[in-house]
């Protein structure tokens, strides 16, 4: 992996983030335990309202849940996920790159395009994953250490149908009172995707001892692995193995 100029600059400011929390909690003789955030995971219940099976062998779904790095591994790791792909979404062509999203003044979010075999999984319940384990929807604007319109929780329908589901599954989780706080997710529908630089692809699987990974993403697999079991796969489907038979 390469970085060059101010995109090597953001993301090694985003690592010292969580590392320089990790150095003080570790300074003051506390034991650092990163997997602890994964015992915060919610267990969401199935949306009441869900896509049926049809003839496709293949869907997209685009998520926004903070940091890419993180939402993108989750879903890696999901079952009957084939791509997960980090990139840009809400704002425009001409400002989809790392260094202009970053101002926090395009309208993008970092967000994660996942492209899934409804056969295997259904629109419906990568939501559930999305809202029990790869971000905290009640979060305003910021996601754990990154603050900023750009972290933003965001749902991009690519259909009518995906946002129904998507309204209906936010209501029934309101009033069920599944957080402590409202869901302030926002659905966003006709925006268009745009993949990230090549550098944030499958980040959390390359660089998995980065200070920011461990103490902010990993957890969120552990997560996956114990709240998801059924939908959990050990062996993630990489960006650069996309399409590629295993």
């Amino acid at each position: 992996m390469h970085w060059h100029g101010r995109s090597a600059a953001m993301v090694t400011r985003r690592i010292l983030l969580a590392g320089g929390a990790m150095g003080l909690l570790a300074g003051v003789g506390l034991k650092i335990l990163p997997t602890t955030a994964a015992e915060d995971a919610v267990t969401l219940p199935a949306p009441a309202l869900d896509e049926q099976p049809g003839q496709k062998t293949s869907e997209v779904a685009v998520l926004a849940g903070g940091c890419f790095w993180g939402v993108q591994g989750v879903f890696q790791h999901v079952k009957g996920v084939t791509n997960a792909v980090s990139g840009y979404a809400g704002g425009e062509k001409t400002t989809a790159e790392y260094e202009v999203v970053s101002t926090g003044r395009t309208g993008h979010a970092e967000s994660v395009q996942i492209t899934y075999d409804p056969r295997a999984i259904s629109y419906g319940r990568l939501l559930q994953v999305y809202f029990s384990v790869a971000h905290d929807p009640t979060q305003l604007n910021r996601q754990g250490p990154d603050t900023g319109t750009q972290y933003r929780s965001a749902i991009f329908p690519r259909d009518s149908e995906q946002a129904k589901i998507a309204q209906a599954y936010i209501a029934q989780l309101d009033a069920a009172h599944a957080f402590h706080g409202k869901i302030v997710t926002k659905i966003e529908p006709d925006r268009p995707f745009f993949p990230a630089e090549d550098y944030h692809q499958d980040f959390l699987t390359l660089h998995p001892t980065y200070p920011y990974i461990v103490f902010n993403d990993l957890p969120k697999i552990e997560a996956l692995k114990r709240v998801f079991p059924d939908l959990y796969r050990a062996q993630p489907v990489l960006v650069a193995n996309a399409g590629k038979s295993s």
